[in-house]
């Protein structure tokens, strides 16, 4: 518990300290954001926080956590990869199959390490389920970065209950790798949240994406059955979840690319019905929280209560893409 704790404070402080540094540094090397129609920023932005965040996060659990299995070796090896083509596509916008590919290089990296979804399921389908679920939740986690302090503070209140239920269930490496994901997005807030003085960009979106999608897999209910347990992490990343699938469903509808930005998201409609972006941001935190809650209940729940829940949620959940979608 000490150590999770070390490893919060770690993270915290690195990522904190080393953003006004990283905000130089990303504008004298141009690694800047620049307005456009479809951005809600009015004046250039640096980018690079999500360096500061990797920084944080990573450095923190390296000194606390020395002598650590080749598994998280692995999983650093990985996360580096997702996060420097990340930082590239910030300074070169590259096309969207070379995000993709790093995805399925980390994917790689992880399957070597016998990292990967062990439902009782054939083993190709496990395989494939757990590429599907990195690349999904990476590219979640970025779609949601739309908003400042959104996708940070939502990757912080995913990665806050990760670490409860790593803690409650004796897997601190995976709790001491939430508390860092948590400690370092608190420390980027200071800069991000509205107004921002930096952006996270790529790299940090990815990265955030990425390990969290990876720390999900990782959580273990042995009290309960994975037949009901493997909804957890869909709950507590449920938000992201929603509003890719809103924006999906949305842009298909009307003939546009998925891959196409724009003011769609959940965010951008919240606005659009009145909610000023810090009660829009802080509303999504909420739900997050909610969507945390209930996982928390899910880890405890039998077969008959999970399934009730999850067919319940999934039945709002259509329902509220097709108010929000309505012309």
């Amino acid at each position: 518990m000490n150590t999770v704790i070390a490893i919060f404070l770690m993270a915290l402080s690195i990522t904190a300290l080393s953003i006004p540094w990283v905000r130089r540094l990303a504008i004298r090397m141009g690694f800047v954001d620049s307005p456009a129609q479809r951005k809600l920023h009015s004046t250039p932005m640096p980018l690079m926080g999500g360096v500061a965040i990797f920084g944080g996060a990573v450095l923190a659990v390296i000194a606390f956590v020395p002598e650590f299995p080749n598994t998280v070796a692995g999983v650093l090896l990985a996360l580096t990869v997702v996060a420097f083509i990340g930082l590239l596509d910030d300074r070169f916008d590259l096309p969207a199959w070379s995000k993709l590919a790093a995805q399925f290089t980390g994917f790689l990296i992880l399957a070597f390490f016998d990292i990967r979804v062990k439902l009782p399921l054939p083993e190709i389908v496990n395989y494939a389920i757990t590429f599907l679920w990195l690349a999904g939740i990476s590219n979640a986690i970025n779609f949601l970065d739309n908003m400042d302090g959104l996708s940070a503070g939502v990757s912080g209140v995913a990665a806050a209950f990760i670490t409860l239920l790593g803690l409650q269930n004796d897997q601190f490496l995976v709790a001491g790798l939430a508390a860092a994901v948590l400690g370092a997005t608190i420390g980027f807030l200071r800069f991000n949240f509205k107004p921002a003085q930096i952006f996270m960009g790529d790299a940090g979106a990815l990265f955030l994406g990425f390990l969290l999608a990876l720390l999900g897999l990782q959580l273990r209910f042995p009290a309960n059955s994975s037949f009901v347990t493997w909804m957890v992490p869909v709950f507590i990343l449920a938000l992201p979840i929603f509003d890719t699938t809103l924006v999906v469903v949305s842009r298909l509808r009307r003939g546009v690319s998925p891959n196409t930005a724009g003011k769609d998201h959940l965010s951008h409609r919240l606005v659009q019905r009145g909610f000023s972006q810090r009660e829009t941001v802080l509303l999504l935190y909420l739900l997050t929280g909610v969507g945390g809650m209930v996982a928390v209940f899910i880890t405890e729940a039998t077969i008959l209560e999970g399934y009730l829940i999850f067919a319940t949620v999934l039945l709002l959940g259509g329902v509220a893409i097709w108010q929000l979608d309505k012309q």
